[in-house]
């Protein structure tokens, strides 16, 4: 997942790349040298706490940072064979939405709510393709029942909506143009645990039937077990584990993904208390030398805080990476 395969197996890649947010004269180191790489049809899950990097790094494939505090200081992030970072605004416009779409985690915020919903998808299936008013509309009412509105409510208000309905309404708008990469920003977030599964199982469905790859952002590691082939596990703005699912799940390495396990509750045993990670993260304005995860880490020894961390590979694993020299040496 995190090697340069160069063939056509690759949809999207991502080398060295920094993010930073100014404000109040103060840097926030948001993303610290993020590199992966996404197949086709695959998907990937991007795990962490909040304030990780994990939407920054969204934002940043659809080039949607705020300006002027966000900015890209390195980099590069390959859509195909195009630099995605060196696109003018107007055709960076013709990729986002069309070529590569976005779940955001309100759709509270997401839509309009002076429009109505069938306007909204069919405006954007209006900018992207050559369909005239009515096809747009057509389509647009495809799409709705697709992820099961039905046709009769496409002229309502998203304040008529429930908020699993609106979830849906904004799946709908992300796929009506059959983008090739779908970014899931936590997109059960405010769902309760009834609709959480259908939402997924709704995406799960529809990635399969256009074959779109995706990249899901989630704090929730029950729904990268449901729905993701390779995992990412962010900490203060870098990769600190990934692999394949089977190999995080199976073998978790780090310290911090072991430390996400063991906060899970675990059924089959009788206790008081959940076992959290102690400590919060770091302040991104003053990131630690070293391991980002030292303060917080039990394993943590004097090296651990004198030299940055590289990621390295487990020999029996071939997939398998860990930012850990206690694990790894």
């Amino acid at each position: 997942m995190h090697e340069k395969l160069k063939d056509n197996r690759i949809l999207l890649s991502i080398e060295d790349l920094f993010v930073e947010y100014t404000l109040d004269k103060k840097i926030v180191h948001a993303v610290n040298g993020i590199s992966f790489s996404l197949e086709k049809g695959k998907t990937l899950g991007l795990v962490g706490e909040t304030g990780a990097g994990k939407t920054t790094i969204a934002k940043s494939i659809m080039r949607i940072l705020p300006e002027p505090q966000g900015q890209i200081r390195k980099g590069k992030i390959m859509f195909h064979d195009t630099d995605v970072l060196s696109l003018s605004d107007t055709q960076m416009r013709s990729i986002r939405g069309e070529k590569i779409a976005m779940i955001f985690q309100d759709p509270m915020t997401s839509l309009n709510p002076v429009m109505r919903i069938s306007n909204q998808i069919a405006e954007m299936i209006t900018l992207h393709t050559d369909y005239n008013k009515a096809q747009s509309r057509k389509r647009a009412i495809e799409m709705l029942q697709l992820v099961g509105i039905s046709a009769d409510r496409a002229d309502e208000y998203p304040h008529q909506f429930s908020g699993g309905m609106k979830q849906r309404v904004v799946i709908a708008m992300a796929l009506a143009c059959r983008p090739e990469l779908l970014l899931a920003d936590e997109p059960t977030t405010a769902l309760d645990v009834t609709i959480q599964a259908q939402v997924i199982e709704l995406i799960n469905n529809l990635k399969q039937q256009y074959n779109t790859s995706l990249i899901m952002i989630t704090h929730d590691l029950g729904i990268v077990s449901e729905v993701c082939d390779d995992v990412a596990v962010i900490y203060a703005g870098q990769i600190v584990e990934c692999g394949k699912k089977e190999e995080i799940f199976d073998h978790p390495a780090h310290p911090y993904t072991r430390g996400l396990f063991e906060s899970l509750p675990d059924l089959s045993k009788d206790v008081k208390r959940l076992n959290p990670i102690r400590g919060l993260p770091p302040d991104p304005t003053n990131l630690p030398i070293g391991c980002k995860f030292a303060p917080r880490c039990p394993y943590v020894e004097p090296a651990c805080t004198q030299t940055e961390i590289q990621m390295a590979k487990f020999a029996q694993r071939e997939h398998h990476l860990c930012r850990c020299r206690v694990f790894i040496d």
